[in-house]
């Protein structure tokens, strides 16, 4: 073989390593991606997000899970799941039991929501220089965190949040949290309207023991199917100024 037809054989050879070594590169790349908290949504076999069993949800068959004697918002929780891809607020309350996480949610992943995508989104985002479009209202109720409107985005049902995303929030949970029993996680609005009012109480120092009793029938309605909603906190101080301002015990 003359140098001009090896040269020609060498050329051909490297040329069909280096396409080989991008191919490759570009599905190692989409494989990290998959891999990452930046998506949710792709389910392949070997992800470390999903490896173990199951950390979130019920866990044991008692009939007694959400009957708390105890809750505390924690601070340093609600950094840590703050800061996970896909999450724009995390709210995290632990109990005697249990760990509860309530959340909003943005576009810095994919597959947040299990099904449905885009169209069966809860907000809309076209402000037109106004809050609600529909109404044209400028106005916006602060004790609310959440909103139909130019809000990040919530999740009616906390099954169709993906797995993926709750066995995330779940194992930093326990990692952090190691006694917990149980991490039940929600997006839903009304949850997340609510929550938000028990972290303000305790993020100006007020106890959240005379609230126990309503927080255990918000999570019981929440993840067991509970038959009632208690009222929002800001409703339910106000009535209780009320019935002491009209002399009642």
């Amino acid at each position: 073989m003359n140098k001009w037809i090896a040269s020609r054989v060498g050329f051909r050879f490297l040329a069909l390593a280096l396409i080989a070594a991008v191919g490759l590169t570009g599905c190692n790349y989409e494989r990290r991606v998959q891999d990452s908290t930046y998506d949710y949504g792709t389910k392949q076999k070997g992800d470390p997000k999903m490896l173990g069993g199951r950390m979130y949800g019920a866990a044991t068959s008692n009939p007694h899970q959400h009957a708390n004697r105890w809750i505390e918002y924690s601070t340093h929780l609600s950094t840590e799941i703050s800061n996970i891809n896909g999450i724009a607020a995390g709210m995290v309350f632990l109990t005697d039991k249990n760990a509860y996480v309530g959340m909003t949610l943005d576009w810095t992943a994919t597959g947040t929501q299990k099904i449905g995508g885009r169209k069966s989104r809860e907000q809309s985002n076209t402000s037109e220089g106004v809050y609600n479009i529909n109404t044209g209202s400028p106005y916006w109720n602060n004790q609310r965190f959440a909103g139909p409107y130019n809000s990040n985005m919530t999740i009616n049902d906390h099954n169709d949040i993906s797995s993926e995303l709750k066995q995330t929030i779940a194992v930093h949970i326990r990692r952090l949290a190691p006694a917990v029993q149980e991490v039940h996680i929600s997006a839903n609005m009304e949850f997340v309207n609510q929550i938000v009012q028990y972290a303000q109480e305790a993020r100006l120092g007020r106890s959240l023991t005379p609230w126990v009793d309503s927080f255990n029938m918000l999570v019981k309605h929440q993840f067991e199917g509970g038959d009632y909603v208690p009222e929002p906190l800001d409703i339910q101080k106000r009535r209780g100024r009320a019935h002491v301002e009209k002399g009642g015990g």
